[in-house]
Parts: structure tokens; C-alpha cells; sequence
């Protein structure tokens, strides 16, 4: 393994590289996700950004909310772009046409444009080793064009795609887990974060972006429009979300797993269910199936890190 250096700031940074302004809706976890993000990025970075939420709320023409270089892709292209972005910038290091200066790429995506009809691009990024970090910021459905389901939708959930009716619960597939997925390429490192624990999202950014080779970091990301949820409980519902096991923060470095907040006990289900529309339609059998599952897959990725 190669050594690299990671610089975590004691305090959080005052830059704004993602600026105020933007159109996201009130209460938007996943602006706050890609703001605490941004915080972490080194002086130089690059950022090629997938259709979606992010990039329509932040782009609007002539206006713009980034502060660094920034690339709209495709929907399913995101990875493909940044590839393409760190490979141009090594070819002119080696032809003596710019200094290598330390510029970094990241890419990022929802996660539709990560799970979905992103993953072949992602896919072929991580195998090829290109030295960059890739983001997803999971709201849990392809919210930027209504609501529709994704393969990231959890189980049970109520989409405009999956909705719920006397012959259907909502969502009948689990959510796919990415984080595993990208793992699965033996890449330097993966983790989850969530933006209500925003320390830890940035301090896995600034290692995601250090490690030399592809870095992979899954952001659940509280969307209020699409969950059903008060905009004023978008921080609560994330802290829920991993006090509840839904979503566990980890770490796979180099293959090996490390809890990032390692929970004894975990919260009952219906305490994250309960505030959010799109679960209100679930039975008592239903909610006890999905608590079953989220303790089996919270004790099996504890078991991993030990």
C-alpha cells in the first residue's frame, strides 16, 4: 500500500466552495451533503457531476453555485467523465504541457445515476484504477424527475413507480448495496456517511480524495419531497437512519471493515419509519420483516470489522 498523507482541519472550513444561492428545496439533505463535501476538497479539484437534483438546482444559466472547476455529465456518465478528466490531466503532466500541481477528480452522482444507469461507467472507473473519488448522494429515488423508484429505494417505500395499493406494499425489492459493490473492485477505499454527521462525511472526503487509486463514498442524502418528511427534521431523520441501523457508517480500507459509530443497541425501526409518508402505509408484519433484516445486515457488517 501506497503512504499518502490525509489533511483533516480541526475546525470546520469557513470556504464555501459549493455557494449559497442554489434552488435546492427547503430542508434539502443532499445540498447540505454536497456543501460539507465540498468543505473537504484540497485548493485543487475538479468535479464532474451527473444529471440530477444537484446539477439542476446549482447550474441555472448564467448563474452557478460551485467555486471550483465543475463538468455537467450525462446521467449515466458521470465516472466516464472524471475518468476522462484525470487521465487528460496525467497525459499532459507526462508531456511537460502544466506542473503536476496536485489536482484532484472527483465525480458524483445521485443514486440513480450510481446504481443504475450509472454503474457500468462506475464499474469500469474503479477496475481501471483511475486516481479519483466518486461520490453518490443517495436520496433514495429519482427524485429530480418525480419521485420514480430506483434500485436504492428501500424496501416498502412508496414512490410514483412503486406505489402503494391493496395488491402492492410500495418498493418490493431490498435497496442494493453499493457500498459492497464497489468494494467488490478491491479499490483502496470505500465508506458510507450520512450529512448529520458531518465531521465524519468530511473527514472521509478528505481521505477518499488522498488515497492514490479510485475512492468510492456513499452519502445517505434526506430528501423532505421525496420522503414525505418535515423539512425541518432532514438532520433528525439521518441521525435516525443510523441510531435505527437502516444506515450503518463504515469504512472498508484495503478490504477491511471498521464501524464508524458502533451501536450496543439499536433504536427501534418505527422511530425513523414513523416520520416520513412514504412508509405510512406499512403493517405491523411489514415493519417487523424489514426490523428483522436491518439487525441481520447491522450485525453482519459488525462482525466483518471485527
Amino acid at each position: 500500500m501506497q503512504n499518502y498523507t490525509v489533511y483533516v482541519p480541526r475546525l470546520t472550513p469557513k470556504k464555501e466552495p459549493f455557494a449559497p444561492g442554489h434552488r435546492a428545496c427547503v430542508g434539502c439533505g443532499e445540498a447540505l451533503a454536497v456543501r460539507l463535501a465540498c468543505k473537504a476538497f484540497p485548493p485543487n479539484t475538479i468535479v464532474a457531476n451527473a444529471t440530477g437534483c444537484m446539477e439542476v438546482i446549482s447550474s441555472q444559466y448564467p448563474m452557478t453555485a460551485w467555486r471550483v472547476p465543475w463538468m455537467h455529465a450525462l446521467f449515466e456518465n458521470a465516472a466516464s467523465v472524471a475518468s476522462g478528466i484525470e487521465a487528460a490531466l496525467k497525459a499532459l503532466t507526462r508531456k511537460d504541457k502544466r506542473p503536476d500541481n496536485g489536482t484532484k477528480v472527483v465525480a458524483m452522482a445521485g443514486d440513480g445515476g450510481t446504481s443504475d444507469i450509472g454503474l457500468q461507467a462506475l464499474s469500469g472507473a474503479l477496475e481501471r484504477g483511475h486516481d479519483l473519488l466518486y461520490i453518490c448522494f443517495d436520496n433514495e429515488a429519482y427524485m429530480n424527475t418525480g419521485i420514480q423508484r430506483s434500485s436504492a429505494t428501500p424496501f416498502g417505500a412508496w414512490t410514483t413507480t412503486s406505489p402503494d395499493g391493496r395488491e402492492s406494499i410500495g418498493q418490493k425489492t431490498w435497496k442494493k448495496n453499493m457500498a459492497a459493490i464497489a468494494a467488490a473492485h478491491d479499490i483502496p477505499y470505500v465508506a458510507t456517511a450520512c450529512h448529520s454527521y458531518p465531521h465524519d462525511l468530511m473527514a472521509k472526503v478528505a481521505k477518499g480524495i488522498a488515497v492514490p487509486g479510485p475512492a468510492y463514498i456513499h452519502v445517505l442524502s434526506v430528501c423532505p419531497t421525496g420522503w414525505r418528511s418535515a423539512p425541518d427534521l432532514s438532520v433528525r431523520l439521518g441521525r435516525l437512519a443510523v441510531e435505527t441501523g437502516v444506515f450503518p457508517l463504515y469504512e472498508i480500507e484495503n478490504g477491511e471493515y471498521k464501524m464508524s459509530l458502533e451501536l450496543s443497541t439499536l433504536r427501534p425501526l418505527q422511530d425513523y419509519l414513523k416520520l416520513q409518508g412514504r412508509f405510512r402505509h406499512l403493517s405491523d408484519d411489514t415493519i417487523k420483516e424489514i426490523q428483522e433484516r436491518v439487525i441481520k445486515e447491522y450485525e453482519r457488517i459488525k462482525e466483518r470489522a471485527r
